[in-house]
């Protein structure tokens, strides 16, 4: 692969913006991602809760004297600051004596765990008008430098009418960076180190994290028959049966429904496992759109490091290849939205119909998106799917999507089709 130059970290930008408009902010993400170096950068003072005699000297003082705990040069850092729950009230309280705006950063790798099927838990507590969320996830490709960045989504958004960018990644490459992951302190690593960071991230969450953040022991066995049943399942709407009986046909272990539920909401939980929900729109028809969510890991490698999968393997393997890339894509597509202020969403409905990601603003606007490896009759079958799609949104009521794209791993350019559908190589897109 050709050298690359990195860009700093979109989150930086974010995180400096929302500690304009609130007096604390909460850096949400799985370990590993970059919180606490992004924190860092703009931190005066830190309290690092990862080191245990740190975290020892920090409970001893919050149950003596919080405010002491409190005080240091602003913005002060509370990093993994869920080993402290009583810290965020006593923030909220301490941002409303103050009155002043980016006085605290928390870091957090974990969030109180709910036992409640499929939904995930925020922080039970209130935060409104004192708190803002910034959720960080592994590095997107634009952030790594192995995008070009010719083709914007802002700029599509804005109405921009042609597009053009040349790809310099082929198919091997893209199986490199997906096995690779965005995990930032992979990427100066030579390529056999590199690969081993996703490794070590799937064992310290089997042996450790699934457990450690709620003091609940959790089998690592498991864990991992769990992670790799999930890694045959992404991009799809698999139910607990069926990845219980999934478990039960390639696994040495058998688990029921229940642990199954227990052990997906501690992933997500700990930000390894983020689903994708249904997007909700008008149609012209009756049909019923199915709203449940899409599975995804937060990196594509984890997968490949869950099902012991190499780049080689991939190649020799397209329909994993072609799923696994389409986490790989969620995950640039979920960065960069964050960046936009937009959400991603899916689409599938009950004639097959679907859509692997809608990007969607505030304000109403969207763009569809396909997600394909690439190839001429693919991009031909999403091209005839994406209009489809188009024809049975209610356009009166929600207006035309700003864009219809095909979003590929492989292929020389990023250019128009003639009925005005883009097709977008990931190395070409940035937000």
């Amino acid at each position: 692969m050709d050298s690359i130059t990195y860009k700093p970290r979109i989150a930086d930008v974010m995180l400096e913006r929302l500690m304009r408009s609130a007096g604390a902010v909460l850096i949400e993400g799985p370990k590993w991602c970059g919180k606490s170096t992004t924190a860092m950068q703009i931190s005066k003072s830190k309290v690092m809760m990862a080191l245990p005699e740190v975290l020892r000297e920090s409970r001893r003082m919050a149950e003596t004297d919080m405010s002491t705990l409190l005080s240091g040069e602003t913005p002060r850092l509370f990093d993994e600051w869920q080993a402290i729950p009583d810290l965020w009230d006593s923030i909220r309280y301490e941002v409303d004596m103050r009155q002043k705006r980016g006085q605290f950063i928390l870091t957090g790798s974990a969030v109180p765990y709910k036992e409640d099927d499929e939904t995930e838990k925020r922080i039970n507590h209130s935060g409104a008008g004192r708190y803002a969320w910034l959720r960080m996830r592994p590095m997107s490709l634009w952030e790594s430098g192995e995008s070009s960045g010719e083709v914007s989504l802002q700029a599509l958004f804005d109405e921009q009418q042609h597009i053009a960018g040349q790809n310099r990644w082929q198919l091997r490459d893209i199986a490199f960076l997906l096995c690779r992951g965005g995990w930032p302190a992979a990427l100066n690593d030579a390529p056999e180190d590199a690969l081993q960071t996703a490794a070590n991230y799937v064992d310290a969450i089997a042996e450790s994290d699934v457990s450690r953040f709620d003091g609940t022991l959790r089998n690592p066995d498991r864990c991992r028959s769990l992670l790799r049943s999930l890694s045959r399942h992404q991009a799809s709407q698999a139910s607990y049966n069926v990845i219980a009986a999934d478990i039960a046909a390639n696994e040495t272990n058998t688990l029921s429904d229940k642990t199954i539920a227990s052990y997906i909401n501690a992933l997500r939980c700990i930000f390894v496992v983020e689903d994708m929900k249904a997007w909700n729109t008008n149609l012209r028809s009756k049909t019923a759109i199915r709203t449940t969510d899409t599975r995804y890991f937060v990196d594509p490698s984890i997968a490949t490091a869950s099902l012991g999968l190499s780049p080689d393997d991939l190649m020799h393997d397209l329909n994993t290849f072609g799923l696994l890339f389409e986490t790989m894509a969620v995950r640039d597509l979920r960065v960069y939205a964050d960046a936009l202020g937009a959400s991603v969403g899916h689409y599938r409905d009950k004639d097959g119909l679907e859509c692997d990601a809608v990007m969607h603003f505030r304000n109403g606007r969207y763009g569809l998106i396909e997600i394909k490896l690439g190839g001429t009759t693919a991009i031909e079958e999403a091209q005839v799917s994406l209009n489809k799609l188009v024809q049975k949104i209610n356009t009166d009521k929600v207006g035309k999507p700003v864009f219809r794209m095909v979003l590929t791993a492989v292929g020389a350019y990023a250019y128009n089709l003639k009925d005005g559908t883009l097709v977008v190589p990931i190395g070409c897109l940035k937000p």
